[in-house]
């Protein structure tokens, strides 16, 4: 498997069903670009729609902290980048930027997924080839910096003084 650093997808474009009465891309469709993304880095790690078809397993999003840094327009082109902040046997820490074609940040998104047994519905290890795969994507992504929009919470800031 090639690892990038971090993964990138496809260029995507912003749909006009999308945009709602205050002429920007509404908050929901942050997270359909989001799910695009990864749904190209779950076939990379093999877990993918053919993977939930074929072994009936799958991946659930447990909770998710989204960031909207800029506002998207009609048309206006993406991509959503990925990267394994932790995982292990059972779990996947994942951060995600959107970013315009013109290379500024649009939102953020860190994510806690659970690896699926379908017939339960119950939390169940990582098969071992597809553990393999992603700790090899956790190892390259290793290399790369912290995020910064990583980890953060939600909270209201007052003035001291």
């Amino acid at each position: 498997m090639s690892v990038s650093l971090p993964f990138v997808s496809r260029v995507m474009e912003v749909e006009k069903d999308w945009i709602d009465y205050n002429g920007h891309m509404n908050m929901a469709y942050y997270n359909v670009l989001f799910d695009r993304g990864s749904d190209e880095v779950l076939d990379l790690l093999g877990m993918g729609a053919a993977y939930a078809q074929e072994r009936k397993l799958t991946i659930y999003t447990a909770e998710i902290h989204v960031c909207y840094v800029r506002e998207l327009h009609l048309n206006d082109r993406v991509t959503v980048s990925f990267q394994v902040l932790d995982s292990d046997d059972k779990r996947l820490r994942s951060y995600q930027e959107i970013r315009h074609a013109d290379g500024w940040l649009a939102a953020t998104a860190e994510t806690l997924s659970l690896h699926v047994d379908m017939a339960g519905p119950k939390v169940a290890a990582f098969p071992p080839d597809v553990a393999s795969n992603l700790e090899s994507m956790r190892t390259a992504h290793a290399a790369l910096p912290f995020p910064e929009r990583a980890g953060r919470s939600i909270g209201i800031r007052r003035k001291t003084g």
